[in-house]
This record gives C-alpha cells, sequence and structure tokens, in this order.
C-alpha cells in the first residue's frame, strides 16, 4: 500500500512541477511537441514509403495546462484502407511521450489533402522534385 501512494505521490509532484514549469516557460509545451512530432514520425502510410507528419497528414498538435494533447489529422482518401487504425497508431505515439497525460485524436476532411501539403522531404522521397 505504501509503494501505491508513493508512487501516486510522486506522480503528483511531478505533475506539478511540469505544471509551474510551463506556466513559467512555454518552452516545455515546445519540447513535448517536438517529441511528439518525433514519435509520429515513426507512423508511415502503409502504401506511400514516408511518414505521415511529412506526407502533411498531421494538420494541428495542441499541448493543455493539463498535458492533454490534442491532434487533428487526414488521410490522403477518405476511403484509406487504415482509416480505422491510423488514428490510434497517432494516439499511441503522442502517449508513448512521458509527461502526457492523455491525448484525442480526430480525423478531419477540411481542408481536403493534397500532394501540395506534402512537405520537400517527402517530395523529394516520392520523386516529385
Amino acid at each position: 500500500m505504501f509503494d501505491a501512494i508513493a508512487s501516486d505521490l510522486c506522480e503528483k509532484q511531478f505533475t506539478l512541477i511540469l505544471r509551474t514549469y510551463l506556466d513559467d516557460d512555454s518552452c516545455l509545451r515546445s519540447e513535448l511537441k517536438e517529441k511528439i512530432i518525433t514519435e509520429i514520425k515513426k507512423i508511415y502510410d502503409p502504401e506511400i514509403p514516408v511518414d505521415i507528419y511529412e506526407l502533411g497528414l498531421i494538420y494541428k498538435v495542441d499541448i493543455d495546462e493539463n498535458f492533454h494533447v490534442d491532434v487533428e489529422m487526414t488521410l490522403t482518401a477518405p476511403g484509406c484502407p487504415v482509416a480505422g487504425d491510423m488514428p490510434k497508431w497517432v494516439e499511441d505515439a503522442v502517449l508513448s511521450v512521458g509527461g502526457i497525460s492523455s491525448a484525442a485524436v480526430r480525423l478531419v476532411f477540411d481542408p481536403p489533402w493534397d500532394i501540395s501539403m506534402m512537405s520537400e522531404e517527402a517530395q523529394v522521397a516520392l520523386n516529385m522534385l
């Protein structure tokens, strides 16, 4: 029982320290966002050899004061074969970053994705430049 109480206390102290730091400096939020993007970049569309971030499928990554992350993303096409799986892959990637309390991933189709949303890196990888 003591271990559970100590663990809970440590988690609360960690959250308080993070929250205090976040209130004083948005640097932590930026660092967490960079780590989240790094994790998202490990996810690839099974039909395209480029990660979903460089493809331009991630529209928004927001972190609130409780370290909850909201992600808005899209698909290359509404009928994408992994449409039911990809948001969960993104959620799992976000939650793998230490300090994140929860995450929600929402599929959006406005604006619709097109190849202009791809990074230059993605265009080079796909021989489009």
